[in-house]
């Protein structure tokens, strides 16, 4: 029983230490956010 009780706690350590990196990721990391233009060929906008 004491090799489950320890499984389990090694489990949750590590399921915590993502979830704190996924939070401080969420609210520490801005996005950075620019124009963005994209340039299509003549031919693509003629119907068939």
């Amino acid at each position: 029983m004491p090799s489950l009780i320890r499984f389990v706690v090694i489990c949750a350590v590590i399921a915590g230490c993502v979830y704190g990196a996924m939070f401080a990721l969420a609210t520490f990391v801005e996005p950075n956010q620019r124009e963005m233009t994209v340039r299509i060929p003549p031919a693509k906008l003629q119907l068939e």
